[in-house]
């Protein structure tokens, strides 16, 4: 994927300019904090997740990449669009009205 970049730099050089480069190793982190919040089930929804999981999801970061410094306000908030973004493309594909017959045969 473009936009990534492995490092397990402090927060100051993870940027270029006034845009924080995304970062391998955070994304994974905030992956399985998202799972792992999503398992215990106290700020799940019936859409997603409750209103204060952001807040959450930073504290729990802090706790796997300490030197990162992602806020949820700017930094997770951005990243999960950015996800949504570019993976509704993969969801209209394969679950899409108009697929042109593409899709998930899960018995192959």
């Amino acid at each position: 994927m473009s936009g990534f970049t492995q490092s397990t730099a402090t927060s100051s050089q993870n940027y270029q300019g006034n845009k924080r480069k995304r970062v391998l190793e955070e994304d994974v982190a905030l992956i399985a904090c998202m799972v792992n919040l999503h398992n215990v089930g106290t700020f799940n929804a019936d859409t997603g997740f409750k209103i204060d999981y952001l807040n959450e999801l930073e504290i729990m970061l802090e706790n796997f990449l300490p030197r990162a410094m992602l806020k949820a306000r700017h930094n997770l908030e951005s990243n999960i669009k950015t996800w949504k973004n570019d993976w509704a493309i993969v969801y209209d594909i394969l679950k899409g009205k108009d697929n042109s017959g593409i899709g998930w045969d899960e018995h192959r």
